[in-house]
């Protein structure tokens, strides 16, 4: 059987549970027997994020025998857990079974790619202008970046990997570093700067790590592909002799790993603190919690606490309020926030969330996508049909349609299909002003105003306020309206003062548009 926070799907046709199961790290049972665990990718156990499941999963699977595999450099950090515990280790070291070189030279330009090729890039902005400039020399690209649906990367996987295609080139992103398997003949760096989430939980642009490194050129040339050789090298020169120093070295031993507050926990403070909200609680515990930081650190806990005070004033009992905040949403896409909110404000009135209050709420059913603003909002779509699928495990009284919505993931995952198939077509007309207005909800919320960005975006240039960068980043991120950008250039144009006493009624619209966008 195949468990993940969406969804079970069985082995055996008539729903009878499997004696196997492979689950994610997050639905790892620790209250099931089983004879033989394996845990994959145990070196993510110091992920700043996600490194407690891998903890939790360690420590608290009730296996006879449990197997890790991962990287060297996690060892030492086992083999001290595993002391605590009284229990003994093995330790079995396997070699690559083909070889891996480094090239002498970079790629330099993109026509230069051959059959085989894997772009690694680590921004969408790459993934899209790589991907074009790749077409436009005539040859087909396969594209694959972590907002994909899991269909469509299978999908893409499939067409890269199969012979017979006319499809040999891949774009990526770090996610095909784990849980897809590639035939790869060689893996170009098209950067060596990687957005990483620091010790505070703040974004910052550094190096990628040696372990980065070494996973994701470590896909080149794999074993039982039809590559018996893998190569990897960068596309720009100047990057080569970083990347040759960094596969020159083994992955930094790690030295702790991660935990997260328990609900149990929570409560336990909300006895004695009342009147705490979970946000509070949340940094109370932290702060007062001993920690054995030779083996162990606290998880950054920001994501959650961003959810907690996004529903702090929906009335909740704390169980559900903490469940709630466990959801993995990324907090950067507006749509799936909007969503999460109506979620937990239908919960907290014991109404049903059904099928179709969903597709009101999503603008169901969706339209091919035609620009990349489009594709983005359709990936944000699927991520609240998944949100759903994940509530409806915890809450199923209420999140009750799972059969339709699976439907509807499925539909979409197609549709989705067909724009990353078109990608190029989709940039060109993202220029040119063509959308479709896919997915414009009754209520015309931030995500909503899609099908109208690309008038604002793309209309004549003027010196004027509302046609640089940092407006067209507010727009895609939703904190800027079209409404509010017509007042800012009426405010520009006529002075402040001025605006504000002539602007009458006009200021209306904008108001309100201010107070949806911050419920």
């Amino acid at each position: 059987d195949l468990v993940t926070g969406e969804e079970r799907k069985f082995a055996d046709p008539s729903g009878n549970p499997s004696p196997h199961i492979s689950c994610t790290v997050e639905m790892t049972s620790v209250s099931t027997p089983y004879e033989v665990a394996i845990i994959d990718e145990i070196q993510m156990i110091k992920d700043p994020s996600r490194g407690w499941a891998w903890t939790r999963a360690l420590l608290g699977v009730i296996a006879e025998e449990v197997h890790l595999c991962g990287e060297l450099g996690a060892l030492n950090l086992i083999q001290q857990l595993c002391l605590t515990c009284g229990e003994d280790i093995e330790v079995r070291k396997y070699k690559r079974l083909t070889d891996l070189r480094i090239e002498d030279t970079a790629l330099g330009s993109l026509d230069n790619i051959q059959p085989g090729d894997c772009i690694v890039c680590f921004s969408k902005n790459d993934i899209y202008s790589v991907s074009r400039g790749i077409e436009s020399t005539g040859k087909e690209v396969a594209v694959i970046y972590g907002g994909l649906p899991p269909g469509t990367k299978l999908a893409q996987a499939a067409k890269f990997n199969d012979v017979n295609s006319s499809c040999k080139i891949m774009v990526a992103t770090d996610a095909i570093g784990m849980g897809l398997n590639l035939s790869i003949k060689r893996i170009i760096f098209y950067s060596l700067i990687k957005p990483i989430v620091n010790e505070k939980g703040e974004k910052e642009m550094d190096t990628i790590s040696v372990s980065q490194a070494l996973q994701i050129a470590g896909r080149a040339g794999r074993y039982g592909t039809q590559f018996e050789e893998g190569f990897v090298t960068t596309f720009k020169p100047d990057d080569l002799p970083t990347l040759k120093n960094l596969l020159s070295q083994t992955p930094e031993p790690l030295t702790q790993a991660g935990l997260h507050p328990t609900a149990d926990q929570i409560e336990l403070y909300a006895y004695h603190l009342p009147n705490s909200s979970l946000s509070n609680l949340m940094d109370i515990f932290v702060n007062l919690s001993t920690v054995d930081d030779s083996l162990y650190f606290m998880c950054n806990t920001e994501d959650f606490k961003f959810l907690a005070d996004m529903i702090q004033h929906v009335p909740l009992p704390l169980r559900a309020r903490y469940v709630f905040c466990c959801a993995p949403i990324n907090k950067k896409m507006p749509f799936v926030c909007t969503m999460f909110l109506k979620f937990a404000r239908q919960y907290s009135k014991n109404e049903v969330i059904t099928f179709d209050w969903l597709c009101r709420h999503i603008g169901w059913p969706v339209q091919t996508p035609k620009t990349i603003i489009d594709l983005v909002h359709l990936e944000a779509v699927f991520d609240v049909l998944d949100l759903y699928l994940w509530l409806s495990y915890r809450f199923m009284d209420l999140f009750t349609d799972v059969e339709l919505v699976r439907d509807m993931q499925k539909e979409l995952d197609g549709v989705i299909q067909q724009g990353v198939v078109q990608i190029t077509r989709l940039l060109r007309n993202s220029e040119t002003g063509v959308s479709s207005g896919t997915g414009v909800a009754p209520d015309e919320d931030e995500f909503a105003l899609n099908r109208r960005k690309q008038t604002y975006l793309r209309g004549p240039r003027s010196p004027g306020i509302g046609r640089g960068k940092l407006t067209e980043r507010l727009l895609a991120q939703g904190l800027l309206t079209p409404n509010m950008l017509q007042e800012l250039r009426k405010e520009w144009k006529q002075g402040g003062n001025k605006s504000n006493e002539e602007g009458g009624d006009d200021d209306d619209e904008p108001k309100k548009t201010r107070r949806k966008r911050k419920t």
